[in-house]
């Protein structure tokens, strides 16, 4: 089930907010060290960590599925969400170099579905990088943040099913090794927390981020869902629709 919206904001305009994001931002960072001339795509919560990539990456967007709900982003400029279903991706085929996933793969209740549409608009070299809640870490037992809700992962969880969705890994990390605790005292040691965690008890993170590329040679074909419309790209925006490669639809026999 999605977090409504109004609480994720809520919670990332808290110092304990601000401060995990400081922290998975750094982690996101060590994956994707350069993405200049390359589009990417946020879905699910991602405002928080896309600001870092807007003077850099060629192309930001982000989506937000509407079981969660949207707010405009960013502040002060033309928006750049679009609220959409998150297993009928209104953006062609291959036109997206890299796909964040952020408060998605715990809170969506299609996870196949949805990480098979985010395999058919990534490019063919494409990355998706999923940040989830760690089975194992204190901020999944914790309710009063997001990362509480929905349903946690193992890292071999994720890695099944990835490889279930035609994804590879590629590299897992942990981060957030800071308790879920209002106290100031505690929160200005995060950058402490983090060492000593990464050092001493790395099974114990609150947070995986797992990078993945695309599996592009497979037996048999993937069976189509019957009835199934993906929706107009009239209103997907023309920087991803720009050097796209969309399929051409198959002639009806009569």
């Amino acid at each position: 089930m999605w977090t409504d919206v109004g609480n994720l904001q809520g919670f990332y305009n808290t110092r304990l907010g601000e401060t995990a994001a400081h922290v998975i931002r750094g982690n996101i960072r060590d994956h994707w060290k350069d993405v200049r001339g390359k589009s990417i795509l946020g879905l699910g919560y991602t405002t928080p960590y896309l600001t870092q990539f807007e003077d850099e990456a060629e192309r930001v967007l982000a989506f937000m599925p509407a079981s969660q709900g949207v707010c405009h982003w960013p502040r002060g400029g033309p928006g750049k969400v679009a609220l959409v279903d998150e297993t009928i991706l209104p953006l062609p085929d291959y036109s997206v170099d890299r796909v964040l996933l952020v408060h998605g793969l715990e809170s969506s209740e299609y996870l196949r579905d949805m990480l098979r549409e985010i395999w058919r608009v990534l490019t063919s070299d494409g990355r998706l990088l999923i940040v989830t809640p760690n089975r194992r870490g204190i901020w999944a037992r914790v309710d009063k943040t997001p990362f509480g809700w929905g349903h946690p992962f193992s890292r071999s969880q994720i890695s099944k099913l990835l490889n279930d969705t035609l994804f590879v890994p590629i590299s897992t990390n942990r981060s957030l090794y800071v308790p879920p605790s209002q106290r100031l005292t505690i929160l200005q040691a995060a950058s402490a927390w983090e060492r000593v965690g990464k050092r001493f008890f790395p099974t114990f993170a609150g947070v995986l981020t797992v990078e993945a590329g695309k599996q592009l040679y497979v037996p048999g074909t993937p069976k189509k869902v019957p009835g199934l419309r993906r929706p107009s790209l009239a209103n997907a925006p023309q920087a991803f629709q720009k050097n796209s490669r969309v399929r051409s639809p198959a002639r009806t026999k009569r």
